[in-house]
């Protein structure tokens, strides 16, 4: 079993309502346990466009899937939120991002981990944050130095 932390978010059709239905939707994937979440933050959206602030928060889960088998559970539940993949960086009703898989360090196509950008992201590391505050991230460095030099982003906690 590894001990996996996925980025949860959403800026369209009642953001709160997204997250809580996808946890609920994580606690039912097979062979995985839900740990714990973070609490929920409202953020800026970095996207194109003029978007609506984000809802933003980290689960923890233990799973005995691979990450790519977890990645395909976790785009299903996005799916099943009428997750659209038009806009790169665009509005959307959920998005789940595997943040850290264990100790792992995966490059491929359709997965990287840890996730490129969460080093840049205090939406990410703020919520990861109060699930392991002195975590070490792998390749990156520790959560308190990256959270400490990652740029402001207008974060509040909901």
């Amino acid at each position: 079993m590894e001990t996996v932390y996925i980025g949860l978010g959403s800026n369209l059709a009642e953001p709160g309502k997204q997250l809580r239905s996808a946890l609920s939707a994580m606690e039912r994937i097979p062979s995985t346990e839900l740990l714990g979440c973070s609490s929920f933050y409202r953020s800026a959206p970095l996207g194109p466009g003029d978007q609506p602030d984000y809802i933003n928060a980290v689960a923890a889960l233990k799973t005995a899937l691979s990450p790519l088998a977890l990645l395909d559970q976790l785009q299903s539940i996005e799916l099943s939120h009428g997750r659209e993949r038009s806009i790169r960086w665009g509005a959307r009703t959920l998005d789940l991002d595997i943040l850290l898989f264990g100790e792992s360090q995966i490059d491929e196509p359709r997965l990287q981990v840890p996730h490129p950008r969460m080093a840049e992201r205090n939406f990410v590391l703020l919520p990861l944050s109060e699930l392991a505050p002195a975590m070490e991230l792998p390749g990156l460095g520790a959560l308190p130095a990256l959270l400490q030099g990652c740029p402001e982003n207008r974060l509040e906690k909901v």
